[in-house]
């Protein structure tokens, strides 16, 4: 039986979880941390320092190192305020015991800690007679942080490229492993070997004798051939990977890292078979790279978690998850955007937020990245980004540069949101002798990448009352495609009390399973890639489209076979679901069919030219 919550609160976003475990971690519920924006990091410090009348000591921009130290002055800062909460918990009068109760009470019913506690309090009727029992159960949440691995700008002084340890991704590395957090580092966006072999410069990274780790490596994957190349890559450093976090490639928040048609259930399966062989063979290279650098050898094999996230809505999905692929958490992102009292979220945008709908939430290009971000129509930002290319002004001053990436027109990369970008891009556009259809298209394409280090931080900035730094107040918004079954504002109690079965606060009664919506998003992601090439597909695109075609009809195979044998889950929607997978698998039928066509008209177009 579990001892505390089977759920976690991943990162949303630059800064709608910034704060959230001041908020949940005093329940004992584990939530993550963008380490993005360390200015942002300065001005809550200062904020809260206030707040909590305590004394705050400012670090300026110009201090050398500063992004890192701001990180780590944060973090400590966090765990401080957080830890002074459980500990005025367990201090608690019997005047106050009501905050105990709730604490107990949020847990899931199968919780062991939560069956002890019910059975004390109905023998001793003096809180103060399980005084020591409660102090010695009541813990916090634990407080993770999410670095994405593409986030790693150079940065400069005086006209000179810094070394790579001064990188935007390897200092926030070096912050949090200089506080004094006891948690986990959620390494996103894929591999990244000059990133990941940092990690060996830091002892807190590396196990004790009983197996212990004071910070641990959790990996989001996506497949599970991909975990074991990065767990190893990561073992042969002497460093162990703690947790493989699988997100679906499609139904998710934030940037969506598609897969080529695997699909979530397939992928938790092949994790579920092959998890003993993951963790020995991962292992065997940890203790020799351990004993090679005269680090301790751990006593046993270390531990390993594997948890799921994604579009999970209900706590049937959320007990299937756990039930049946033996997953040790599951993360509920989206959803917890409708919780004023978790998600750093303003009133307008959540406002947005509940009435939004299937058709507001969509795949979108605005990612600097270059990668599909899930979007919100009619965002505030994406309105002001334009009215100012109307007015002849695109793009951001980029003055956060958190996102520049882009060489196309200048030495040091630049933003493709960015003012000075998009008034190139245009230059070279104009030059070009286009329709008035095509010019339009191209120009919209320019013109909709999005300044995500502001958006994604404005709406902090508003809730707080901390002022946008003379920047517009544009908010953008990264809800996953499960947003639009989640109708209305919520407290942590309801949200928690849905996800255990205790209530249900979905009062749509046409939301469909969690597989089925991310085959549907699949499917649709499928069609889309072959609009953009039916004109002029190549051998290798087509091959690519049909491998993605035959993945996803081998992953309907598999559900028809999952659903039809689960006897005793899912049995109001089992006969649903399943004519919907038989729908979907003669479209995915009909789609080869397409693909196979277009390729035949492309080559005889191509020997009538020649």
């Amino acid at each position: 039986m579990n001892k505390k919550h089977t759920f976690h609160i991943p990162v949303m976003g630059v800064s709608f979880t910034i704060d959230t475990p001041l908020k949940v971690a005093p329940f004992g519920i584990n939530s993550v941390i963008s380490l993005v924006d360390d200015s942002l990091f300065e001005k809550l410090r200062e904020m809260y320092s206030k707040k909590f009348e305590v004394p705050y000591q400012e670090i300026p921009e110009k201090t050398e190192d500063s992004r890192a130290k701001r990180i780590t002055s944060y973090l400590n800062f966090v765990q401080e305020q957080t830890e002074k909460k459980i500990d005025d918990l367990k201090n608690a009068t019997v005047e106050k015991k009501n905050e105990i109760v709730e604490y107990f009470n949020m847990l899931p019913d199968t919780s062991a800690l939560k069956q002890e506690f019910n059975t004390l309090t109905d023998k001793y009727f003096n809180f103060n007679e399980i005084k020591t029992w409660i102090n010695e159960n009541i813990t916090a949440g634990s407080i993770d942080v999410n670095i994405m691995t593409k986030v790693d700008k150079a940065n400069y002084k005086d006209g000179e490229q810094l070394p790579v340890e001064y990188n935007d991704a390897h200092a926030a590395l070096r912050g949090f492993a200089n506080s004094n957090l006891s948690s986990s580092l959620i390494l996103s966006a894929g591999m990244s070997p000059r990133l990941y072999s940092y990690i060996e410069n830091f002892d807190d990274f590396y196990p004790n004798a009983k197996g212990e780790i004071k910070k641990k490596i959790v990996l989001k994957v996506s497949d599970y051939r991909s975990a074991l190349i990065q767990g190893k890559f990561l073992a042969k450093k002497g460093i162990w990977v703690s947790e493989y976090r699988i997100e679906s490639g499609l139904n998710c928040g934030g940037h969506a890292f598609a897969t080529d048609g695997f699909l979530m259930g397939p992928i938790l399966a092949e994790f579920k078979n092959h998890r003993e062989e993951l963790i020995a063979s991962v292992n065997e290279v940890l203790v020799k790279a351990l004993a090679a650098k005269n680090k301790i050898v751990p006593e046993n094999t270390l531990p390993l978690q594997v948890t799921a996230q994604g579009g999970v809505g209900t706590a049937e999905e959320h007990e299937f998850l756990m039930d049946h692929y033996n997953v040790d958490s599951v993360g509920w992102g989206s959803p917890f955007l409708m919780v004023p009292g978790v998600t750093t979220v303003d009133d307008k945008t959540r406002q947005l937020l509940v009435d939004a709908r299937e058709k507001d939430l969509y795949l979108s290009a605005i990612s600097p990245l270059g990668v599909p971000f899930n979007s919100l129509r009619g965002n505030t930002k994406d309105v002001e980004k334009m009215e100012l290319a109307k007015n002849g002004k695109p793009g951001s001053m980029c003055p956060k540069k958190y996102l520049v990436s882009n060489t196309e027109f200048t030495d040091k990369p630049i933003c493709t949101a960015s003012y000075r970008y998009q008034r190139l891009k245009i230059k070279e556009l104009n030059a070009k002798e286009l329709s008035v259809v095509e010019h339009k298209s191209m120009f919209n394409k320019i013109v909709e990448k999005s300044c995500l280090c502001l958006g994604l931080r404005t709406s902090t900035l508003l809730m707080n009352n901390l002022g946008t730094d003379g920047e517009k107040e544009g908010v953008s918004v990264c809800p996953g495609p499960n947003t639009a079954y989640f109708t209305r504002k919520m407290t942590l109690t309801e949200m928690v009390g849905h996800i255990y079965g205790k209530t249900n606060v979905i009062s749509r009664t046409d939301r469909p399973n969690m597989f089925v919506k991310e085959l549907g998003l699949y499917v649709d992601y499928l069609k889309n890639k072959i609009e953009e090439t039916k004109n002029d597909m190549s051998l290798k695109q087509e091959k690519y489209l049909v491998n993605f075609a035959e993945n996803l009809k081998e992953g309907v195979s598999y559900y028809q076979g999952l659903f039809t044998e689960a006897k005793d889950k899912f049995t109001d929607t089992k006969e649903e679901i399943l004519l919907e997978l038989h729908s979907r698998k003669v479209d995915l039928s009909l789609i080869t069919m397409e693909i196979d066509g277009l390729q035949k008209k492309v080559m005889k177009a191509k020997r009538v030219t020649a």
